[in-house]
């Protein structure tokens, strides 16, 4: 049966270190698995990916562009993978919105809440594994970056609150995520991914 898992976290947290290897230990079961990643997902989803991870907007056009590139994503990937009973591993999806625009820009998260049930109201994720850790070390991760986009380059504040964000959501939906203590050694998160598959 096929399965629509999410990865989460501030940026620097280290989930896209631990996704590609996710991934392959579910094919290692013989399950056909698809990666995918938001904004993006599809040629229009990329498209919109450049735009918002690079030119200045409000946060009302930041918000829009989110879901719109999310519902294309949804309608030519996400669930055509689903329906064909494949596992779909997606790096970020709403959460991120009520995180990074909710928590970090402070949009209204009633008004969130309204675009996610449009986009999506028949559709949430079977699991998020939410990659926690304290801003200053995801802020150390990204300094090794050359080129950080505008969402990196955002100050420790604004990824306070964009983790605050992401905690009131799992908050709200307590049963929907696994929290994956990040601060960890590698070796550690693995071995906590290991026992979530373990019972997947």
């Amino acid at each position: 049966m096929s399965k629509f898992i999410t990865f989460e976290g501030v940026d620097g947290a280290g989930k896209s270190t631990h996704l590609a290897w996710f991934a392959d230990a579910l094919r290692q079961r013989g399950l056909d698995v698809v990666v995918t990643r938001e904004p993006g997902g599809t040629p229009l989803g990329e498209q919109l990916r450049e735009i918002l991870l690079n030119q200045p907007m409000s946060i009302g056009t930041e918000a829009l562009l989110m879901f719109a590139a999310r519902l294309e994503h949804i309608e030519q990937v996400i669930k055509p993978a689903l329906r064909a009973g494949k596992w779909v591993i997606s790096d970020r999806f709403s959460d991120a919105s009520f995180a990074y625009q909710g928590g970090g820009r402070g949009m209204d998260w009633e008004k969130l809440h309204q675009l996610e049930q449009w986009v999506h109201p028949d559709l949430q994720p079977d699991l998020t594994l939410f990659f926690d850790v304290p801003v200053e070390v995801a802020r150390q991760r990204l300094s090794n970056n050359v080129s950080l986009d505008r969402f990196e380059q955002e100050q420790s504040d604004f990824f306070e609150r964009v983790r605050a964000g992401y905690h009131r959501r799992v908050q709200e939906n307590p049963q929907r995520y696994a929290v994956i203590d990040a601060a960890q050694t590698l070796d550690s998160v693995k071995h906590e991914l290991e026992v979530i598959i373990s019972i997947l």
